[in-house]
C-alpha cells in the first residue's frame, strides 16, 4: 500500500495530510488559507495555490520517496466538472505524483463519514450539502448550491440571517437581541457592516465567521438567535429527508452529519435531531467515523467504488478521466 496525499479544500481552509500506506499512519498534516470554490471566477488558480500551499510542505515527511497519488476534495468541483479536470492536470504538473484526483468536498465528506459505505451524509460547513448513494448505486445530491442561492442552514447562511436580525433590531424592524452587540464586537460600527462582509474577498467565510456568535447568544437565552438556529435545522433536516427519500432501500437509511457546523452545540442539534428523529423515511442517525481527509485519503488509494463514478483522476500514462461529478448526475 503506497503513501498518499489526502486534502481538503474548503472556502475557509485548505487542510492537507501525507498517509504512509507500508506503516498505515499519518506522517505529517498541513493546513493553509482555502478559497472561494471552483466554480467562481479565478477558481482553479485559487484551489491550485490553496492546495500547494498545504501540501507540498508535507513532502519532505517521505525522504526520497514519491506519493502515488494526491486526491483533493473541493468546494464547487460538483457545480464546475471542467474546472475539476483541469486542477487534476495542473497538480499533476506541480507535484511529483503519479497520478491526482479531484472530487467535490461532498464526495470526500460522505466517503469519510460512512467509511465508504452507502447512506446519507450532511456536510455542513460554510456551506452545506447533502449527498445520498443508495445500494443500487442511486445518487442524490441536496443543496450545495453556493451562498446566493442555496446553501441553507449553513454556516454562512445562520450567520448572514443572525447579521440581518442585528441590522433588523438597529432600525427597529425587528425584535431587540444581544445579536446587535455581538455583531458590533466582531464587525465594528453596524452601519459599516455591508462593507464589512461583502466587500471582503469571501464574503461567505465572513458571514459564516459569525455563526458561533448566533450559537453563543443562543446558549444564553437570545430568543432571536435561537429561532435562526431552529429555522436552520429544519433547513438542514429537510435536505437530509429528501437525499433519505431519494436513496431508501429497505430499513432506515444510515445517515452521518458532519462537518464544522456540528460543533456549534445544542442550540442547533438539539432541534436538527429532534427533526430527523420524526423523519420519513426512518433514519439511522451514526456517528461520523471520519471527517473529509478520510473520505479522500480511501479516494486516493481507490478503495470506494461508490464513489468513484464522481471522481475525475488524471495519470502520468496521459489517460484523462473516465467519471463524471455530481453535476452531469442524475
Amino acid at each position: 500500500m503506497s503513501a498518499v496525499l489526502a486534502v481538503d479544500l474548503g472556502k475557509t481552509g485548505c487542510r492537507a495530510q501525507i498517509w504512509d500506506g507500508p506503516v498505515g499512519r499519518t506522517l505529517a498534516a498541513g493546513e493553509a488559507p482555502g478559497a472561494p470554490g471552483l466554480a467562481e471566477s479565478g477558481g482553479v488558480a485559487a484551489a491550485l495555490s490553496a492546495v500547494l500551499g498545504a501540501a507540498r510542505p508535507l513532502l519532505a515527511h517521505l525522504g526520497e520517496r514519491r506519493p502515488a497519488g494526491i486526491c483533493v476534495g473541493a468546494a464547487g468541483a460538483a457545480a464546475a466538472p471542467e474546472a475539476a479536470r483541469e486542477l487534476a492536470g495542473l497538480l499533476l504538473a506541480e507535484l511529483p505524483v503519479g497520478e491526482a484526483a479531484v472530487t467535490s468536498d461532498a464526495v470526500t465528506a460522505h466517503a469519510g463519514a460512512l467509511g465508504g459505505a452507502t447512506g446519507v451524509v450532511l456536510a455542513a460547513g460554510t456551506g452545506a450539502v447533502t449527498i445520498g448513494l443508495g445500494d443500487g448505486g442511486t445518487f442524490a445530491r441536496v443543496d450545495g448550491w453556493g451562498p446566493w442561492l442555496g446553501d441553507e442552514g449553513s454556516g454562512a447562511w445562520i450567520g448572514r440571517t443572525g447579521l440581518s436580525a442585528a441590522l433588523r433590531a438597529q432600525d427597529g424592524r425587528g425584535p431587540a437581541t444581544s445579536l446587535t452587540d455581538a455583531a458590533a464586537a466582531v464587525f465594528g460600527p453596524l452601519d459599516r457592516l455591508p462593507q464589512a462582509v461583502g466587500g471582503t474577498s469571501n464574503p461567505a467565510r465572513a458571514a459564516a465567521s459569525f455563526a458561533p456568535s448566533v450559537a453563543g447568544a443562543a446558549a444564553s437565552g437570545d430568543a432571536v438567535a435561537a429561532a435562526v438556529l431552529r429555522d436552520a435545522a429544519a433547513h438542514l433536516a429537510e435536505a437530509v429527508a429528501a437525499a433519505a427519500r431519494a436513496v431508501a432501500g429497505d430499513g432506515p437509511v444510515p445517515v452521518a452529519l458532519t462537518g464544522g457546523l456540528t460543533h456549534l452545540g445544542a442550540p442547533l442539534t438539539g432541534p436538527l435531531r429532534a427533526l430527523l428523529a420524526r423523519s420519513t423515511p426512518p433514519l439511522d442517525i451514526r456517528p461520523a467515523l471520519g471527517d473529509p481527509l478520510d473520505g479522500a485519503r480511501r479516494l486516493a488509494l481507490g478503495g470506494c467504488a461508490a464513489h468513484e463514478p464522481f471522481v475525475v483522476r488524471v495519470g502520468r500514462t496521459g489517460r484523462s478521466d473516465r467519471n463524471h461529478l455530481l453535476a452531469a448526475s442524475p
